[in-house]
């Protein structure tokens, strides 16, 4: 049996991490899920209220990676998506994720 890890296949998609600052916490990224959703299931809770998009409870910054909304337009203007605030309850990843979270907290 080798060590060496195997590349992923299109029907084992690489695992995807969600990273909190500045807490430092690096957790997974489950298919399917919002950032919101992935968090708690990790145990970890951000702010949050409404969770679908309108109330901006759960605003924060993306530091690095890429998003999209399961709404057509949530609740953040054009002007706070140029600097990268994003909503988590509404955000899903298209890959590894970074933001700044520093209100979040272990469950």
């Amino acid at each position: 049996m080798s060590s060496e890890a195997s590349p992923p296949t299109a029907d084992a998609p690489s695992a995807r991490w969600l990273e909190i600052q500045p807490q430092g916490w690096r957790l997974p990224l489950p298919p399917g899920l919002s950032l919101l959703e992935a968090a708690q299931q990790a145990g970890v809770r951000l702010a949050r209220s409404c969770r679908n998009g309108t109330c901006r409870a759960c605003r924060c910054q993306l530091l690095a990676g890429e998003v999209r909304y399961r709404v057509e337009w949530p609740g953040i203007s054009a002007e706070e998506r140029a600097e990268g605030l994003i909503l988590p309850c509404v955000a899903e990843p298209l890959g590894d994720v970074r933001i700044e979270a520093p209100a979040a907290q272990k469950l």
